[in-house]
């Protein structure tokens, strides 16, 4: 099998090159977040949370250790899966998982028993694994070399706007429930509704082949795969030096999570306010997605200069952002936990805390912004990067696994900042050799990457304008 669609047609139009064609990079990188807004978005709303929304987060600790592991094996194979395929089959079967991963928990508020909910992760798992490969081949591959910085910040924008609007719904549907500790059937529900628009949507995606870059190149010139050469392709990524590189920072990306929600947000506010810190924390990461962006594509012509400053940037906020946290960190532990607050009521207590939080919302969506782009500088064909986004995926999963059985098994809470602070960085030095030995100042933007065996010519040009794949099937 391969990417359905991809038959020549004999209707073509003639459009002037436009981002809102529905063959360009813009429209399908938009709806690929708006998909994601959907699923991982809501997800993201309820995990930030704390324990899923539940008072007791071993439920959903145990889920989530079963999600990333799952996770991690097929986000590896995320990629091969993706090129054999296409998108729209890849992104539905993943979408779909999300859906059961809610009704798990809107089951838990009834029948408190974690079979259920511990299975649904381990499903999700498997359907993250795909969703996440799809998006990320997507998202680096289709802008042209100099917005790639760009396209990810617009992704991400356009994502996390889902963890604001799904941290909107506990917020108000559990507005005036200032004592309860468990989220309402309706809030599940809610979040169901969203996961399931997403599924639909993701039917819209074209493949890779149909979509024609600003410049007027093609995608990837690679309609079909097969399972042989993506299982060689994908052994061949644990020996690929510039994907080692980012293992450390792959592994710490979403390793930090589980503190961040179960602990920072969990423990310190009441239901009510963790909602509103939700909304908080995933519009903190639009606002870094946007800034980042913006220095990875505009500050400096060079784009290695550009990946130093990045990596700077990120360095210098994330030291400042741990150290805030350590500050507040010293102030409570399991054995006193801190007394929750509220943002009506708490008056100046709330601030810092808060404060904080909002940070780390910040720190993520930069960090992570900054490594896809590094992911994005090694190539520009969408199979290789589905890959390499698989890859990451996977690594990172993987380390995610690990942070929720760390919460699971009661480490002390000052001994998980430590680990998630030491773990960001260790991983800046890494990326700077990657940026100094494998990406390079020169725009090739229609040449394979170096040593990528699976390439086999120069993408060419679209047909005719390179603007005429408007006039195809859908």
């Amino acid at each position: 099998m391969g990417f359905g669609g991809d038959e020549e047609s004999t209707t073509q139009v003639s459009e002037k090159p436009s981002y809102f064609r529905y063959n360009s990079p813009f429209v399908q990188v938009s709806l690929i977040g708006l998909v994601c807004f959907c699923c991982p978005g809501m997800f993201n709303a309820l995990g930030g949370m704390g324990g899923g929304g539940q008072v007791d987060p071993t439920a959903s600790n145990n889920a989530n250790t079963a999600l990333y592991t799952t996770f991690s094996i097929f986000g590896v194979l995320g990629g091969g899966i993706y090129n054999i395929f296409g998108p729209r089959l890849t992104l539905a079967a993943g979408c779909s998982t999300y859906v059961l991963y809610a009704g798990s928990f809107l089951y838990y508020n009834h029948n408190p028993d974690q079979t259920f909910v511990i299975i649904a992760g381990a499903v999700l798992g498997v359907g993250a694994g795909l969703l996440w490969a799809g998006q990320g081949a997507m998202m680096t591959s289709y802008p042209t070399t100099t917005r790639k910085g760009t396209y990810i910040s617009l992704f991400w924008s356009i994502f996390n706007m889902g963890g604001v609007i799904g941290g909107l719904i506990p917020f108000f549907l559990n507005y005036h429930r200032t004592t309860a500790e468990t989220v309402n059937d309706k809030t599940y529900v809610a979040f169901m509704c969203f996961m399931s628009a997403g599924a639909v949507l993701s039917l819209t995606i074209l493949p890779p082949s149909r979509v024609v870059r600003d410049d007027g190149t093609l995608c990837t010139n690679i309609k079909y795969s097969k399972v042989s050469t993506e299982a060689i392709e994908i052994l061949k990524l644990f020996l690929n030096w510039k994907l080692l590189l980012i293992v450390p920072a792959a592994w710490s990306s979403n390793f930090f999570y589980s503190y961040q929600f179960n602990n920072v947000n969990g423990l310190m506010f009441n239901l009510r306010t963790r909602g509103l810190n939700s909304v908080c924390y995933w519009g903190a990461q639009m606002l870094g997605s946007i800034g980042i962006g913006f220095a990875l594509d505009f500050s400096f012509q060079s784009r290695r200069t550009r990946g130093f400053v990045g990596i700077g940037i990120v360095s210098l906020l994330g030291t400042a952002i741990w150290g805030g946290g350590l500050a507040n960190q010293l102030n409570y532990s399991r054995s006193h936990p801190p007394q929750r607050l509220d943002f009506k009521t708490s008056g100046n207590d709330f601030a810092g805390p808060f404060v904080l939080y909002f940070c780390y919302g910040l720190l993520d969506s930069m960090f992570q912004s900054l490594v896809y782009w590094m992911i994005a500088a090694l190539a520009n064909d969408s199979e290789i990067l589905s890959r390499y986004v698989g890859f990451y995926k996977g690594v990172q999963s993987a380390g995610a696994a690990i942070a929720w059985q760390v919460d699971a098994h009661n480490v002390p809470l000052l001994n998980q900042l430590i680990a998630n602070w030491s773990l960001t960085t260790v991983s800046y030095p890494l990326l700077v050799v990657l940026v100094m030995f494998a990406i390079k100042d020169d725009d090739n933007s229609s040449k394979p990457a170096e040593n990528d065996s699976t390439q086999t010519s120069v993408i060419p040009p679209a047909a005719n304008n390179g603007y005429n794949e408007l006039g195809k099937s859908t």
